[in-house]
């Protein structure tokens, strides 16, 4: 890594999302020399979420961020799970693995979503411009850049825009396409997370309650005794189940039938979800998109590549991705066409087999309830999943004030 005084020419990216690829690529950006400004529909960092896992090359890109440190301080810790039947028997015990992070043993990081995305965003809130509670509704492109318009904000121009709005896409969708040609679901199996009190007393714990009938179950998370706990509830279905995605209330509803003939502790966790502020509800799918590029847009994370939660690697892959972006923009400074072809070369071998692996996960996922497993008692094992990548070293311009 480098440093140098010399300002470049001045190159202006937008960045939809203010998440965890959209505030990677942001920092790297920055820290490339670019002015970049990030647009993020929430009216700011979006709170909750699952727990995630920093793995393999992704570990080498917080390192080279700073950011390794303290992201294993606010790292979630765990020291074990158990797992109870409806009736609240535990049936297994675990302090080597945890279903969320895998192997403790491990070098790898889990961190909170939200935890996560407020030490990126601390890490480039001052060199970036953030428009909160705006998106974009145009994108009009031309040889030489792309006009933009907004819902709140006055129309701007830029040299590029990335989208890294999420599976749901909207920059996706305004220069690639409708959600449908893209989208590919793994099956009906839905997961809602949620924090809820921590009646449970959990502290550095998880525990876990499946039922084969209905194939339903619940995951509870505690960091400490004292803050809120992270909830899990989910289930598989034969049917497809409609939801509104812009309808939260509506959703819950959709989950609270589906667990109402759930046992253990699942009708009060499924009570303080109807409460929940920061309710998210995932349906399994991967984002495959022919090429990343339209011109001067071009998509990052799970706007072009979504893993799925399956192997702990989608967030590892997003910063992976970021990283690459942000270099190989830089390295074609003056022809972002060809950074982003470049970008795609380095990158897409690495994310197809991420996503080969996540299909596989999920087939043998359908087979296994955790605790039947005498050897493992079917806890992932992350690590073997971890594929690895070699990242360039692209150097760091720093412009001057």
């Amino acid at each position: 890594m480098f440093s140098t005084n010399e300002k470049p020419s001045a190159r202006r990216v937008l960045v939809s999302g203010a998440s965890i690829a959209g505030l990677t690529t942001a920092y790297w950006l920055t820290r490339h020399g670019f002015e970049v400004t990030v647009v993020e529909v929430a009216p700011r960092l979006r709170p909750g979420g699952h727990a995630i896992d920093v793995r393999g090359p992704a570990l080498a890109v917080a390192e080279r961020m700073g950011l390794d440190a303290v992201l294993r301080e606010r790292g979630t810790n765990l020291t074990g799970i158990a797992v109870v039947d409806p009736a609240g028997r535990e049936v297994f015990r675990s302090t080597e693995g945890t279903l969320t992070g895998g192997q403790l043993d491990s070098s790898d990081i889990e961190i909170m979503r939200d935890d996560l995305c407020e030490v990126l965003y601390g890490a480039v809130r001052d060199e970036a411009e953030f428009l909160f509670g705006d998106t974009i509704t145009s994108l009009t492109q031309d040889d030489t850049g792309v006009d933009v318009t907004f819902a709140t904000a006055a129309p701007r121009r830029f040299d590029v825009v990335v989208g890294a709005d999420g599976v749901g896409s909207g920059v996706r969708r305004l220069a690639f396409g409708p959600d449908e040609r893209f989208l590919h679901v793994m099956g009906e199996n839905l997961v809602a997370v949620f924090s809820m009190p921590n009646f449970l007393g959990l502290e550095r714990w998880q525990i876990l309650c499946q039922q084969e009938e209905p194939a339903i179950g619940a995951l509870v998370m505690g960091l400490r005794k004292d803050v809120p706990a992270r909830a899990y509830v989910g289930f598989d279905t034969e049917d497809r189940v409609e939801y509104d995605p812009r309808n939260v209330a509506g959703q819950k509803r959709v989950v609270a039938e589906r667990l109402a003939a759930g046992g253990w502790v699942i009708p009060e966790i499924v009570r303080h979800m109807m409460d929940a502020p920061d309710f998210h509800l995932y349906r399994l799918t991967q984002v495959r998109v022919d090429r990343w590029s339209r011109g001067r847009v071009v998509l990052a994370g799970d706007a072009g590549y979504a893993v799925s939660l399956g192997t702990g690697q989608a967030t590892s892959v997003a910063m992976v991705g970021a990283y690459v972006l942000a270099g190989e923009l830089a390295a074609h400074r003056d022809d972002p066409a060809a950074g982003a072809a470049a970008y795609e070369d380095e990158l897409r071998e690495y994310v197809t087999r991420n996503q080969d692996v996540a299909v596989e996960q999920e087939s043998m996922r359908r087979s296994v309830l955790v605790g039947e497993d005498d050897a493992g008692g079917g806890l992932p094992d992350f690590g073997t999943l971890t594929l690895p990548f070699s990242l360039k070293d692209y150097g760091q311009r720093v412009p001057t004030a």
